[in-house]
């Protein structure tokens, strides 16, 4: 496994191909691009495709496209995760042979009955392996972190003290693992991304200790959401980003990250529109909340924002 060690800026975008980029996740691009540019840092792009029954036919081709128009641009090689499969079993094993993981048989719905939170019932009975889910023993738990754009995070100690799952059921690798093995494989320094995430992150910065490498600095953006509690996504309402003319949407994601541009950018193309952004970006401009609220007004073309 590969470890950083130049200490240079490597920043990713990994957005999984469930469907098309909508605003909500051309907000969480830009400000990994643009946080990444105006360190002169390299800017990575990663499928997350492990999720096999969530995975739309086409949807990473029309991604990359998406991306490519809206001139962010990527550095190396694109990641698929579904071309990792033997890495991520690979670095199972020590984990196995040091005892941190074990089967578990209770269902979703048990948990629920829970009040959602695993109980660790089955940490100690030793089940056979076949077919189970697998968990890792939660043994060194962290519960805080310092957020670059949200500022100190404290999580729910039953949230950061659970068991979770590495390995479902179905023999699918879980996001928490695949996710820290591809940004230690990758030398990522610098995570922004959406404040869906906040949570996760503690079990994440965990799993880098149990791998004994240094976590990425972090950074969550306000997610976009259609109404409180509700982010952006295909199934609400999600603004359309227009891919043969991306300036509108370029400038309502600057807007929405706190970042002041002027409306005559809108007559720039789009490269010169990124330069801009670049050479602008301050990410301590970016609101510092966790959801801002998106109003259609029918009298413009521009997304009115409420912030939460």
């Amino acid at each position: 496994m590969n470890s950083s060690l130049s200490g240079a800026y490597r920043g990713r975008f990994a957005p999984s191909p469930s469907g098309p980029l909508h605003f909500g996740s051309l907000i969480a691009a830009l400000a990994s691009f643009l946080d990444a540019k105006s360190q002169s840092g390299q800017w990575l792009v990663r499928i997350e495709d492990i999720d096999t029954p969530r995975i739309k036919k086409g949807a990473s081709d029309l991604i990359l496209k998406t991306l490519d128009a809206y001139g962010l641009h990527w550095d190396e090689d694109i990641c698929y995760q579904s071309n990792q499969l033997d890495f991520y079993q690979h670095h199972l094993e020590p984990l196995f042979t040091a005892k941190q993981l074990y089967a578990c048989q209770c269902t979703r719905k048990q948990i629920k009955a829970l009040g959602g939170i695993y109980n660790n019932a089955c940490r100690n009975i030793n089940l056979p392996l076949d077919d189970q889910a697998i968990r890792i023993k939660q043994n060194y738990p962290v519960n805080t972190f310092n957020d670059a754009i949200q500022g100190k995070v404290l999580v729910a100690e039953a949230f950061a003290t659970e068991d979770y799952i590495l390995k479902r059921r179905d023999g699918l690798f879980a996001y928490q693992l695949v996710v820290v093995l591809d940004d230690i494989n990758q030398n990522i320094t610098h995570i922004v991304r959406g404040a869906d995430l906040l949570e996760p992150t503690v079990r994440q910065i965990a799993l880098f200790n149990q791998f004994n490498t240094k976590a990425p600095n972090f950074a969550h953006v306000p997610l976009a959401v259609a109404e409180p509690g509700f982010k952006l996504s295909k199934q609400n309402y999600a603004p359309s980003i227009d891919i043969e003319k991306p300036q509108l949407a370029l400038f309502d994601a600057l807007r929405f990250l706190g970042q002041d541009p002027p409306i005559d950018l809108l007559n720039l193309n789009v490269a010169e529109l990124i330069n801009w952004a670049i050479s602008h970006w301050n990410i301590a401009s970016v609101p510092k909340v966790n959801e801002i609220q998106l109003i259609k007004d029918e009298n413009t073309p521009h997304c009115q924002f409420l912030s939460l």
